[in-house]
């Protein structure tokens, strides 16, 4: 179990549900603003205005964890967005409400740039299969996982996504393959004892199994989606700088929170938060 310096607070989910249920609407990715506060975003399905600003400690202004989202170029679709603001919104407020760590109520958008990387540790990336990447691109980020930065890659699904992900994959870090993590590693621990490697699906896919009727979300009931599939890239110094999490959405367990009671209790509490409470907390310590 963690220390006592991320011991759970009292409160428990059961009794912090969400107050609401929305339902999501479509919306276009594009001609978008992303303001430095993202409870300010206004796009597709955005309801995270709700989610309070909470105070910092004055001695350590800048000592506090930041949730990091990476503007990568992509081939398609800008899915550099998947479920954002409210993934790193609900997330970064569980982190603040259910354990004693300095939580940055403002998660940021980062680019490419060294400038912008090195002020930020912890580094996350969903939909990874659309990244486009120049040499120079990939690069920049072997190099911010070798000088201490940690990413978390999320909300890719099957053999296909995984294939095209690869050889990105390999140009960032050529020097060692990614290791399949077991159940026993202490990441699925470290703070939640999981009792299994947790999959999180899409509040959509969830939202038809439930329901029983026929699934539009291809990249989910592939066969070879059935199963998740951690994979971590180590450094020389045995240090995880990067874990992938393959047929996964933790995204959208923290960012559809609210959709559905249901899916709430039984993805979002059960898996989503505790999985992402323990990444953060294992990136932090390790």
């Amino acid at each position: 179990m963690a220390g006592p310096c991320l011991l759970l607070a009292a409160l428990a989910f059961s009794q912090v549900a969400p107050k609401r249920v929305t339902q999501p609407r479509r919306d276009r990715y594009a001609g978008l603003h992303y303001p430095k506060d993202p409870r300010q975003f206004r796009g597709w399905r955005h309801h995270g205005d709700s989610i309070p600003v909470w105070d910092v400690h004055p001695a350590l202004p800048k000592d506090v964890f930041t949730f990091a989202r990476l503007r990568y170029p992509y081939r398609r679709g800008l899915r550099w967005q998947a479920d954002y603001p409210e993934a790193e919104l609900h997330l970064s407020w569980r982190l603040h409400q259910l354990t004693s760590m300095q939580v940055n109520p403002y998660p940021v958008i980062v680019d490419l740039k060294v400038e912008q990387l090195r002020e930020h540790p912890f580094l996350f990336i969903s939909e990874p299969s659309n990244m486009n990447l120049s040499d120079e691109q990939a690069r920049v980020l072997g190099d911010y996982m070798r000088n201490g930065g940690f990413i978390l890659i999320d909300d890719f699904w099957g053999g296909d996504e995984w294939r095209i992900f690869e050889p990105t994959l390999k140009r960032i870090w050529p020097h060692s393959d990614p290791v399949e993590l077991q159940h026993d590693h202490s990441l699925f621990h470290c703070v939640f004892d999981l009792k299994e490697p947790p999959q999180v699906h899409s509040n959509v896919y969830w939202s038809h199994i439930r329901k029983g009727t026929p699934n539009t979300t291809s990249n989910e009931i592939r066969p070879d989606a059935a199963v998740p599939i951690f994979r971590a890239l180590y450094d020389t110094r045995g240090r995880m700088i990067m874990l992938i999490c393959l047929n996964n959405d933790l995204g959208d367990g923290w960012e559809q929170e609210a959709f559905d009671p249901d899916y709430f209790r039984e993805v979002s509490e059960k898996h989503a938060f505790p999985l992402g409470i323990n990444i953060v907390f294992y990136a932090l310590t390790h």
